[in-house]
C-alpha cells in the first residue's frame, strides 16, 4: 500500500517529523561532523577516491550517522538497503544477501546500513564476513557502543570505525536555525530560552528538532517563552552547566586533578558542583573507581575497594542519601598516597604489545592438553613453581622474538614500597637460577 501512495505522489504531502523533513542532502549540509564530512575529512577523502570499504559508524544517537550512510549510497550510485539488530536474524540476513547478490549479477552494488549492529551476537556477525569479502554488500553499520566491546575481531579487521561526535552548541544552533527556515516560523524563544533550549538537546541533533516542534505546539499566537516557561512546557530540567564547555569535561578535569593533588576540599567543593548541576552520578562513581586505580594504584591498594564499594552504595541507597558514599570516597582518594607507577607501566606494556603484533608465548608455558599439541612440545620442561626453592623458577616466560621487557618500577609511597623489594628479591634469584643452569 506504502508503495501506492507513493506512487501517487500522496507521500511527499504527508506529515513528516521535521528531523526527517531538515535530512541533509549532500555530506556538506551534514553539520557537527566537520572531521568526516568537511573538505578534508575523512569520508570525504573517501568518496574523492571513488571507493570505501565496509565502515563502522560508532557515535550517540541524533549525530548523523542514518544521514550520511544514505548520502554515501547515493554519492556512490550504490542500493541503500537498511536494517535494524533489533528485528533481524539470520533468515532475514540470508534474504538480504541474495538480493544483493542478485543486483551485482546485474551491475549494481548494495550499501547494507545495519542500525544497532552491536544487538548482533557472534553468530551472525560472522555472517557478514563472506558477503564483505568478495563484495557483495558495503558493510556500514552504525553503533552507539564501543566497537572493541561489543563487535567481533573478524568483523573489525574488515572495517573501518569512524567517530560521530555528539553536536555542539552552534551545531545545534545551526539546526535550529535551519528548521525555522524550512518552517518560516521563528522560534518563540527569547534569548536565554533559546540556549536553554541547545543544552538539553545534548549534543544529539534529531531530540534538538523534537524539542523545537514541542515549542511551537506549545506557544499560543504572539506567545514567547522564557526559560522558565520553556521548561515549563517541556517538562525537562535545563542543565546548571553546559556539558559541552565549563560543565561536564572541565569540571570532571577539576575534580580528577584536585583528588590527585590531594586536596579534598577542593575535590568536595568540584563534586558537588556537579551534583547540583544534575550530573549522572554512576557517571562520577566510574570516574572515581578510574582515579583510584590511575592515580593512586598500589600505593593504597584498598583505595579501588572502597571507590568500587562506593559504587554499589549508591546503587543501592539512590539519591540523595547515596551522594554522601560518593562524598566520602572523595575525601578517601583525595587523602590516600598517590602512584600512578600501574598506569605508566600498562600504558609502556600497551605500546609494546601493539608494536609486535601476535607474537606466541613460549611453548614452555603453553598447556599441552592434546597428543599433538604435545608432541610439538607445548608445555614441554614447564616447572611448576610452587615445587621450586623459595616457590620460584626463574623461567623466561616472554615470546623468543621480544626478549624480556621491563615496564613496572614501584614507587616508595604508601605500600607500594613494598613491592620494590620483593622484586629485587625475585630479580636475585632469576639471575641465581639463570647461572645455576649454566
Amino acid at each position: 500500500m506504502s508503495d501506492l501512495f507513493a506512487s501517487a505522489g500522496l507521500s511527499a504531502t504527508a506529515p513528516r517529523p521535521l528531523a526527517d523533513a531538515l535530512r541533509p542532502k549532500t555530506l556538506a549540509e551534514v553539520v557537527g561532523q566537520e572531521h568526516l564530512t568537511g573538505p578534508d575529512g575523512a569520508l570525504t577523502r573517501l568518496l574523492n577516491a571513488r571507493s570505501f570499504g565496509s565502515l563502522v559508524f560508532w557515535g550517540p544517537p541524533g549525530t548523523g550517522k542514518t544521514t550520511v550512510a544514505r548520502l554515501l549510497a547515493h554519492e556512490t550510485d550504490l542500493h541503500f538497503e537498511q536494517i535494524s539488530a533489533i528485528f533481524s536474524g539470520i533468515a532475514e540476513l540470508r534474504k538480504v544477501f541474495d538480493a544483493a547478490r542478485g543486483r551485482r549479477s546485474m551491475g549494481r552494488g548494495t550499501l547494507l546500513f545495519v542500525d544497532e549492529i552491536h544487538r548482533f551476537n557472534r553468530a551472525q556477525l560472522d555472517a557478514f564476513l563472506p558477503v564483505m569479502e568478495d563484495g557483495t554488500v558495503t558493510l556500514v553499520g552504525a553503533t552507539t557502543e564501543n566497537p572493541s566491546f561489543e563487535l567481533n575481531a573478524a568483523l573489525l579487521s574488515r572495517a573501518r570505525v569512524l567517530l560521530f561526535r555528539a553536536l555542539d552548541d552552534a551545531a545545534v544552533a545551526k539546526l535550529l536555525t535551519r528548521a525555522e527556515a524550512l518552517t518560516a516560523m521563528p522560534l518563540p524563544l527569547d534569548e536565554e530560552a533559546r540556549g536553554v533550549l541547545v543544552r538539553m538537546a545534548d549534543g544529539d541533533g534529531r531530540a534538538a528538532l523534537t524539542l523545537a516542534e514541542e515549542v511551537w505546539r506549545s506557544a499560543k499566537p504572539g506567545e514567547v517563552f522564557d526559560a522558565e516557561g520553556l521548561q515549563a512546557i517541556i517538562q525537562r530540567r535545563a542543565p546548571i552547566y553546559d556539558k559541552s564547555q565549563e560543565g561536564h569535561y572541565n569540571l570532571i578535569s577539576a575534580l580528577h586533578k584536585t583528588v590527585r593533588g590531594s586536596d579534598p576540599d577542593a575535590a568536595l567543593y568540584y563534586l558537588c558542583r556537579m551534583l547540583d548541576g544534575g550530573e549522572d552520578r554512576l557517571f562520577i562513581a566510574r570516574r572515581l573507581v578510574r582515579m583510584a586505580v590511575e592515580d593512586i594504584g598500589l600505593a593504597d591498594p584498598q583505595a579501588l575497594v572502597v571507590a568500587t564499594a562506593a559504587k554499589d552504595a549508591f546503587d543501592f541507597l539512590g539519591s540523595p542519601e547515596g551522594e554522601l558514599a560518593l562524598a566520602q570516597v572523595t575525601v578517601y582518594l583525595a587523602c590516600a598516597p598517590k602512584s600512578n607507577a600501574v598506569y605508566e607501566a600498562y600504558k609502556a606494556a600497551t605500546r609494546v604489545a601493539k608494536a609486535h603484533g601476535s607474537l606466541p608465548p613460549p611453548r614452555t608455558i603453553l598447556n599441552g592438553s592434546t597428543k599433538l599439541m604435545r608432541k610439538i612440545g607445548y608445555g614441554e620442561g614447564y616447572r611448576y613453581d610452587h615445587d621450586e626453592p623459595d616457590a620460584f623458577s626463574g623461567q623466561d616466560y616472554w615470546p623468543e622474538k621480544l626478549g624480556r621487557q621491563h615496564f613496572y618500577t614501584p614507587t616508595d609511597r604508601g605500600m607500594e614500597s613494598r613491592y620494590t623489594d620483593r622484586l629485587a628479591h625475585w630479580e636475585r634469584l632469576r639471575q641465581q637460577r639463570r647461572s645455576e643452569e649454566g
